[in-house]
């Protein structure tokens, strides 16, 4: 049976899955095996849950994502969709079997090129990339891009994917850890430091660790946008299914019965009570032996339903008379952020030209590769949760809170994450879990499934946005006015964070003398809207940017002309008062960008004087972000310590979800320390073990976390130069278990195992915290909501279709000042991974709840969707970051829809005012603008 025939038939198999058993042979990475199962199970459960071979991904159990890839007799082949039985008497490869101790040659390359970030979709890539090299040694771009193709990466932007296996010829096999000298690990590119097992299969994510005695859980969950309910004899249900451990409801929650990542607006349920506000909200557990819950149908779980109205739009929400999604939410209002500063309307008033638009932008779906998974389990009198998680300690509280536990008697061990980028700094399995293991007293094991992770966790808010923007007559801009209006669903969540963020960024990096802004987010019986990669920033960058072009073009000016004119510069006031003295790089961005500005315009202007049908176009469009929290304390804490055996320990919980902070302030560390980078020693965020470095998101661990690290590894250094009473000008060095000392002549070695240790292993050891220096905004918004800001630029370049609407992509030039570069490789990494993401939310991306929850349905960029990416590495310092060093993260995704968006303008005449810009959308486009000729 073919793959194709497999997956049409897979469908009318699955029921009987567990009905019958038999013994099926066959070899896995060269070794005979034989198991037991019912010969309709898929192969990639029996790899990883039979054989332990968890290096075989599970993202979707239907052939969208590739995960699950293997080879089977040397051919690549989803595993979720091969029952076990055809593979009966085949050769299996998986990626534990790639290499025999050392690393196969395009493993290393993959680590020397940077090709791995969360690493879920790299075993997947490897395998399949493996089959390619077997017949191509040398493949080209087009023969790599065929190969993977089928194989979905949500961090990488696939181009270091690409460039790892082109040059895995030339990469020996092994490793070259490539570690710098002590004093130089800043502006190296060493091997992340947890790369290894990313490309070997050991890397452990949220499902590939469940005890093996642990019951597996079920989530009933409600099939209506509103609805009450009523349950009718769960025991006595639970009864009919031999295997089931117990049936679990918001009646069994001991605790409060309430979470959100924002405690005042905290207003979700773990599981709901009597009536449910969107689809897909968990009403109940189901916890049973693995077996049963393998073959157990909820279809029959007793809970009726009563169907309530509902509403999916803010405007129908905030209408007259709508019912209140919230009791205490007047007309369906979580919040609102304002900002004003001058007279904007006098301004716009007197200006010599004005631009006025709307952009509309839809639900966008994280669509990270590893829906979300994780076990829980009693050690002694402490729940101990291990996932997959953004954001540890904000998971212990909140988890503590929902069970009725003290803070100390939950510890939340995070797995390696599969993705995040914001929906996972939100809990989601924790309490869930936990609940079942604190009622029955055996670990629970949950994992959700593609469409239950698509259908319950959080989205990008879709927003409905207005502005006008007026200038001078030389091109100075003189005031704007933006308003937006953000659909944050049936919960909290992040709301409050968007509708505060926007309206200090929604005049983009520009001097606005005159302004006024405000950001509203709006309840409906949606999805719930949480944090994504800019938490509403690139929404409204898209706002103002697209203005932007359309000023410059009533002005006569070139457009990237226009924007340099307008940046802000050091000495310049933000729209909110904030004076940046230093370390403002937008200009130096948009600068960098002339040359490729020029040749990008007039390779366009050429290819259309002799083009009808295609038309190609240029965009730019630059970002600012504020790295950390706004206008709100931010501490990040960071331990080290030196061992007796002479390893530097790292307490380093700021949670790597694949953009490379466990190498990164690593590496601040060992400079500030002025010891060498193989010398370290990770322990990783563990709520029991390592101090709060704060959530994973904001683009604030490199600027607050590591600068928490320089600060741990300065004082350790000065506690070692003190106690051998020596000058900060001292050299050390570490020879075994003793440290060596040098000033001058002098040498003085102190032998470790001779000190006494502390409770935590450490003889020397030092702990430091830093907050960011924020101000609060008034009334107004006026005030210092962030202590560091990061700039970018980009230009896109593209062709149009014009009787298809269909865009091809040429090249994206990104320019990020980064303050510092720490590890350049990463940098490119983040660059081209925020970049895809930014290609996903311009042309393709859009989730409609109950149509688009998997990952056939919802597009997200594949392998031949990002074309060539130029970077240009900005190295304005930042006195505020470590080494000067500015986040990243969020910046990269924020100016590429909007530069999609004006190249797609400037190659066809209209501006897409809905978001995504589909082929559909650009060709009514076109032809309404034809109607009008």
């Amino acid at each position: 049976m073919s793959q194709s025939e497999m997956i049409e038939a897979l469908p009318d198999l699955l029921p009987s899955f567990g009905l019958e058993r038999a013994d099926i042979a066959f070899a896995v990475n060269g070794a005979a095996v034989s198991v037991n199962v019912p010969p309709l199970r898929r192969l990639s459960q029996v790899l990883r849950d039979e054989l332990q071979l968890t290096g075989t991904k599970v993202g979707c159990d239907a052939g969208d994502c590739g995960a699950c890839t293997v080879l089977v007799d040397g051919d690549a082949v989803c595993a979720c969709l091969m029952p076990a039985a055809s593979a009966a008497g085949t050769s299996v490869t998986t990626v534990e079997g790639l290499a025999n101790g050392l690393l196969s040659a395009l493993q290393a390359s993959f680590l020397a090129h940077g090709a791995a970030q969360c690493g879920i979709c790299t075993p997947a890539l490897l395998v399949a990339a493996t089959a390619l090299l077997e017949t191509k040694p040398n493949p080209t771009e087009v023969e790599v891009q065929d190969a993977l193709g089928g194989i979905l990466c949500r961090c990488t932007g696939y181009r270091k994917i690409v460039a790892a296996v082109m040059d895995a010829s030339l990469q020996a096999a092994g490793l070259d850890f490539r570690m710098p000298q002590s004093g130089h690990a800043i502006g190296s590119s060493p091997v992340r430091l947890d790369g290894v097992p990313k490309v070997t299969g050991g890397e452990k994510f949220g499902g590939d660790s469940f005890p093996a005695d642990a019951l597996a859980v079920l989530v009933v969950r409600s099939p209506h946008y509103h609805a009450s309910f009523a349950f009718g004899d769960l025991d006595g249900w639970a009864k009919k299914h031999p295997g089931i451990a117990g049936v679990f409801t918001a009646a069994d929650i001991p605790g409060k019965n309430c979470f959100g990542v924002i405690g005042p607006f905290a207003d979700q349920p773990a599981l709901a009570e009597g009536f449910a506000r969107l689809r897909g909200e968990a009403v109940a557990l189901v916890a049973g032996e693995r077996e049963t819950m393998l073959d157990l149908d909820l279809q029959d779980f007793p809970v009726r339903w009563t169907e309530l109205p509902h509403f999916l739009l803010p405007g129908d929400a905030q209408a007259d008379g709508a019912a209140l999604i919230h009791a205490n939410r007047p007309d369906n209002l979580l919040t609102k952020g304002f900002v004003e500063r001058g007279d904007p309307e006098a301004a716009l008033a007197g200006a010599a030209f004005t631009a006025t638009g709307a952009i509309d932008t839809s639900y966008v779906e994280h669509a990270y590769i590893e829906p979300e998974a994780g076990h829980a389990y009693m050690d002694g009198d402490t729940l101990v949760v291990v996932a997959c998680t953004q954001a540890p300690y904000m998971d212990r509280d909140d988890t503590a809170k929902v069970l009725g536990l003290a803070v100390d008697k939950v510890r939340i061990v995070p797995t390696a994450t599969g993705g995040g980028f914001g929906s996972k700094l939100d809990v989601s399995l924790q309490p869930l879990i936990g609940l079942v293991a604190l009622k029955t007293g055996r670990p629970a094991a949950l994992a959700y499934t593609r469409n239950e992770s698509m259908m319950s966790t959080t989205k990008r808010h879709p927003s409905e946005m207005k502005a006008t923007i007026g200038a001078d007559a030389v091109g100075r801009v003189t005031g704007m006015v933006f308003t937006g209006d953000f659909n944050t669903g049936a919960y909290a969540s992040w709301g409050p964070t968007v509708a505060n963020r926007v309206p200090v960024h929604a005049s983009g990096p520009y001097a606005t003398p005159n302004y006024r802004a405000e950001g509203r987010a709006i309840h409906t019986h949606g999805p719930i809207s949480g944090a994504f990669r800019g938490f509403g920033v690139p929404q409204a960058t898209i706002m103002q940017e697209t203005l932007y072009d359309e000023l410059a073009g009533k002005l006569g000016m070139d457009r990237l002309d226009f924007r340099l004119k307008n940046c802000l510069r050091n000495g310049s006031e933000t729209v909110t008062g904030q004076r940046l003295e230093s370390g403002v790089g937008i200009f130096e961005c948009l600068d960098s960008l002339r040359p490729h500005w020029a040749r990008a315009t007039a390779d366009a202007d050429t290819f259309n004087s002799s083009n009808t049908s295609k038309k190609r176009g240029v965009g730019v469009a630059s970002c600012w972000y504020g790295c950390g929290n706004t206008s709100l304390p931010n501490p990040s804490t960071i331990r080290v310590g030196i061992a007796p055996a002479g390893e530097v320990i790292l307490h380093q919980g700021a949670v790597d979800i694949g953009q490379g902070s466990n190498t990164v302030i690593t590496q601040i560390c060992a400079d500030a320390l002025g010891l060498p980078l193989e010398r370290f020693r990770l322990k990783s965020a563990d709520t029991a073990i390592s101090p709060d470095a704060g959530k994973t998101s904001a683009s604030r661990q490199t600027f607050v976390t590591g600068k928490a690290a320089e600060k741990a590894g300065r004082a350790l250094r000065e506690k070692i130069l003190r106690f051998a009473n020596v000058s900060e000008k001292a050299s050390l060095q570490l020879d075994g278990p003793a440290i060596v000392i040098r000033e001058g002549e002098a040498t003085r070695r102190i032998d470790l195992a001779a000190l006494d240790m502390d409770s935590d292993g450490f003889v020397f050891r030092a702990e430091e915290t830093y907050d960011p220096p924020t101000l609060p905004l008034d009334a107004k918004g006026q005030g210092k909501p962030y202590a560091v800001y990061g700039y970018g630029a980009q230009i896109a370049e593209l062709e149009v279709d014009l009787k298809l609407g269909t865009v091809k992509l040429l090249k994206i030039t990104a320019a990020h000042d980064v303050g510092k570069a720490i590890n350049p490789l990463l940098v490119e990494g983040q660059i081209e991974g925020g970049i895809a993401q930014g290609i996903g939310m311009a042309l393709m991306e859009e989730y409609i709840p109950g149509r688009t929850e998997n990952l056939h349905d919802y597009l997200i960029p594949t392998i031949g969707d990002v074309p060539p990416i130029e970077h240009i590495l900005i190295e304005v310092p930042d006195p505020e970051g470590p080494f000067g060093a500015k986040g990243l993260g969020e910046h990269v995704l924020i100016p590429t829809a909007p530069a999609i968006l004006n190249a797609i303008r400037h190659a066809t005449g209209v501006l897409i005012t809905k978001v995504p810009a589909t082929p559909t959308r650009i060709r009514a486009a076109i032809r309404d603008k034809e109607a009008r000729a």
